[in-house]
């Protein structure tokens, strides 16, 4: 049997020089962190800035001039409110209202969009775009291999970018070209860390020297594991944890990105589950003593764990879970068996962290 080639970004030989320990992570050789550590990176990116290369991501192009109205129908969310230059986050759903995959998508012109997937969904979502295109006078193109993608997070994200751009910035949530260390880039103002800071979308034969610089000025080289960490704390959901086929976005609490009017696919079941509720609900926790939960950690009494990590920043276990949803409030404490020991827990509101907690909490 043989084992599966991994892929590799053209990255692949800076994060060798930074001594990464590498990872197979959905097909791909990708850093899971470097010399300085998980904790190192994340404080990183919470205190200053760091950068992640995410060039596993997929990309999509959609243009023509139905368009808009294509990724109407196959975006949960309502395209027609995004201006050129505009960032929208979505969900790909079928027709049962399940999750497919959650995707940014940034509109580049009035009939150009690109859409960003998960590593793991992105052949899929482009077959399944691909396959709902009919009748619509658009075209669907892999864009995954124009561009690395790296993402500049922290508080100083955006200063440490700026000095090497050669204009001002998008703001948050907006996307625009940009020259970047002299070489063209699209510059989107978003991320997954809820920091500040931006994406890069680059050509694969400039990403080498725009890292090389982004390090010299002190960005911090981060991993998976720091992503990871980040995100949790600040409650985003990961598809394959909190996001899956099974669960559709109400029970997600993901309802603020779906617009059922615009008739998209999956909206009939989208309506009929925020109308008459949902059995469980994503809910945010903090660990009430020692130890963490992971994912697939049953919840006494009903439910799941999806994720679990110990937050640098807390110094608490935190992660989310489904509960039922007459327990998923704020407040409800639980108990969550790992590996045959009771942990308690508490459900506690998004996101988890606040700059201003870790104030408080010294």
């Amino acid at each position: 049997m043989t084992t599966p080639t991994l892929r590799r970004t053209p990255l692949f030989a800076a994060h060798l020089d930074a001594n990464a320990r590498l990872v197979p992570f959905e097909g791909w050789e990708m850093p899971v962190h470097y010399a300085e550590g998980i904790r190192a990176e994340h404080e990183a990116v919470r205190n200053a800035v760091g950068v992640f290369d995410v060039s596993h991501m997929g990309e999509v192009e959609i243009c023509g001039a139905d368009a808009e109205p294509f990724l109407q129908h196959v975006h949960s969310n309502d395209v027609g409110r995004m201006a050129v230059g505009g960032a929208q986050y979505a969900l790909i759903c079928n027709e049962d209202g399940g999750v497919l995959d959650d995707v940014f998508t940034y509109r580049l012109a009035a009939d150009r969009f690109l859409t960003v997937t998960n590593a793991s969904n992105h052949e899929r979502d482009l077959e399944w775009l691909r396959s709902h295109a009919g009748g619509f006078a658009v075209r669907v193109d892999d864009a995954a291999g124009r561009y690395v993608m790296l993402a500049v997070q922290g508080p100083l994200a955006r200063e440490l970018v700026q000095a090497i751009a050669d204009r001002p910035l998008p703001a948050r949530m907006q996307a625009g070209p940009r020259i970047v260390l002299g070489c063209e880039a699209l510059v989107c103002a978003t991320g997954y860390t809820g920091e500040d800071g931006v994406e890069l979308l680059l050509d694969p034969d400039d990403a080498p020297a725009i890292w090389d610089e982004l390090l010299r000025r002190g960005a911090v080289p981060c991993g998976l594991a720091a992503r990871d960490t980040l995100r949790l704390e600040v409650g985003y959901p990961l598809y394959g944890n909190e996001l899956s086929p099974d669960r559709n976005p109400i029970e997600a609490g993901l309802g603020w990105a779906c617009a059922e009017e615009t008739r998209f696919i999956g909206s009939l079941a989208v309506g009929a589950a925020r109308a008459d509720g949902t059995a469980e609900k994503l809910v945010a926790f903090r660990i009430d003593g020692p130890g963490i939960a992971r994912q697939g950690n049953p919840v006494v009494g009903g439910g799941e764990v999806t994720s679990g990590t110990m937050s640098p920043s807390l110094g608490v276990g935190i992660g989310m879970a489904y509960l039922p949803s007459e327990r998923a409030v704020v407040g409800e404490t639980f108990e969550i068996d790992v590996r045959g020991r009771l942990r308690s827990a508490v459900v506690a509101s998004r996101p988890l962290y606040r700059r201003e907690s870790r104030e408080t909490d010294g």
